[in-house]
């Protein structure tokens, strides 16, 4: 879940050139996406007639992809633009840049899909495309659409003041040599500090075979701050990363001033931590990151393509209690300047919020246009895709829990031994059934209703549907995360946000350092 997407060979060769290139800040290589003047939609074609894209090369493609009788056919270009900036105890050690620009070609039959792509935006290469995509069906043509409409109706959940394409390395070092000041001076048992810093400008069309024109311009920043601590020979690591869809002035003196907060408490106070005891026991899972259980061990059961290949626990579930009544899931997009918010989804169909579980049933599960056809439904605008190297699937964009009717200091007195949990790092999860491993960063030991001692180096060990089943206790104290996260799904990474209350779950596994007593 934290950032890290994979890369293509491609991709990596590119950005091995950029490197060189980003050290001189040339103002070639930062201004290569000189975007429309805001983000949000925009008229026709208006971003991608830069790269020579026409209406007629948009018919003309959907032409070709309709041309062995598929049912349905759209295009996906894409062009972003990412510059990132790595500091080390005060120092640039890692300046690159990279680029990507393409378009995909999907041609979908029945419940099939044909999928090809090029970086080549000639007409010749779009239509070859189109039918490579065109091979999954074997029937006489159909007719592409005569006449393309825009589709200008979109919000604008990203805004921002100044494009980044207009925001100078320079102007971005002192941020960030600030917070490496700041770190070092906040604790003098730290001893080493990582800042990285990433920001991207993207755009987005689509066409489909209806006759639709999508195009969204989507900004994108990352910082992430983390420092090593030496206190009588041991040494900690820890740290704390913020991320959104907006523009330099996300970084507000607040928000930078919680960074540094955060990434030095949760370090040094490993100092103090221990290892619980191992067992089954009441686990309270804290506001924000906590989410990340509720996105990995059940969100993913609750995406459709799962369950129409009978993949998932929850397939049958539909309309049936899956949880307490007082729990309520949601996925939604529309969170302004929220990591996981978009404006449209990766078919160009509506973002809205869509309640999965509602008093305790199961009511839908997340679709694309493949999956809604399949059930009767209509999508859920949860078609999402890596980039135009994929096609689109169901993807979580935001997904949390409704705030409950207790009270944090409720939750944490109910419990007489356990453990409290607020960070969570590396985790692993089988999507069908649902069993997962997740570690535990930071925490607390409960007892007897009071947070005692830190706790460190916790796996905590369950299935979600059956800790779904376990919340027993729900705070009225939601928090969205505002980290970093990325979610990996079938080989593509996409960027999404979550969030939870403080719940409890009456039991679950824990590892610690021997068994209960």
């Amino acid at each position: 879940m934290p950032e890290n997407p994979g890369m293509s060979r491609r991709k990596l060769i590119g950005l091995g050139a950029a490197t060189v290139a980003a050290t001189a800040l040339p103002d070639a290589l930062f201004r290569l996406s000189s975007a429309a003047a805001a983000t949000g939609p925009t008229e026709g074609i208006g971003y991608f007639a830069r790269f020579g894209v026409t209406e007629k090369m948009l018919r003309d493609g959907l032409s070709a992809a309709l041309s062995r009788g598929a049912d349905y056919a759209d295009l996906f270009f894409q062009h972003r633009v990412g510059n990132s900036l790595a500091l080390e105890d005060g120092e640039v050690n890692r300046a690159y840049a990279s680029v990507e620009l393409g378009v995909g070609v999907r041609a979908v039959k029945g419940d099939q899909t044909g999928y090809a792509y090029t970086e080549d935006l000639t007409p010749e290469a779009l239509v070859q495309a189109a039918k490579t995509a065109a091979a999954i069906a074997d029937g006489p043509a159909k007719p592409g659409p005569k006449g393309l409409k825009a589709d200008t109706s979109l919000p604008s959940r990203y805004p921002v003041k100044t494009r980044w394409e207009d925001v100078r390395p320079q102007q971005k070092l002192p941020l960030l040599s600030g917070l490496n000041e700041k770190v070092f001076a906040a604790d003098k048992r730290i001893t080493k500090v990582n800042v990285f810093f990433g920001d991207e400008a993207g755009a987005i069309l689509i066409a489909d075979s209806t006759g639709r024109v999508v195009e969204d311009l989507q900004p994108m920043t990352r910082l992430g701050l983390s420092c090593v601590a030496e206190q009588d020979g041991k040494k900690e690591t820890n740290g704390y990363n913020v991320a959104g869809r907006a523009d330099l002035g996300y970084y507000s003196p607040d928000r930078l001033e919680r960074i540094v907060k955060e990434a030095v408490s949760r370090t040094v106070i490993l100092f103090e931590a221990v290892q619980p005891p191992a067992g089954e026991m009441p686990v309270v899972l804290g506001a924000g990151a906590s989410g990340i259980l509720l996105h990995e061990a059940i969100g993913h059961g609750m995406e459709a393509d799962f369950n129409r290949k009978g993949i998932s626990i929850f397939a049958d579930r539909i309309g049936k209690p899956v949880a307490n009544k007082f729990v309520n899931i949601v996925d939604e997009g529309t969170i302004a300047g929220a990591r996981g918010a978009i404006n449209v989804d990766d078919e160009g169909n509506p973002v809205g919020k869509t309640m999965l579980v509602e008093n305790g049933i199961l009511t839908t599960y997340l679709h694309d246009s493949i999956s809604a056809k399949h059930y009767k439904v209509k999508p859920t605008g949860n078609g999402r895709r890596e980039s135009y190297a994929y096609a689109p699937v169901p993807r979580m964009r935001a997904t949390y829990m409704l705030p409950g009717p207790h009270k944090k200091d409720e939750i944490v007195a109910s419990v007489k031994k356990g453990i409290y949990c607020t960070n969570f790092t590396n985790g692993q999860v089988q999507i069908g059934a649902g069993d997962f491993t997740f570690y535990v960063k930071n925490g607390y030991l409960i007892e007897d209703g009071k947070l005692t001692t830190p706790i460190k180096d916790v796996n905590i060990i369950g299935n979600g549907p059956k800790v779904l089943e376990k919340i027993d206790m729900v705070a009225d104290d939601l928090v969205i995360d505002e980290g970093g996260w990325t979610c990996g799904k079938d080989g593509q990474s996409v960027p999404v946000s979550q969030g939870i209350p403080t719940v409890r779950v009456a039991s679950i596994t824990v590892g610690g350092r021997g068994k209960q007593a």
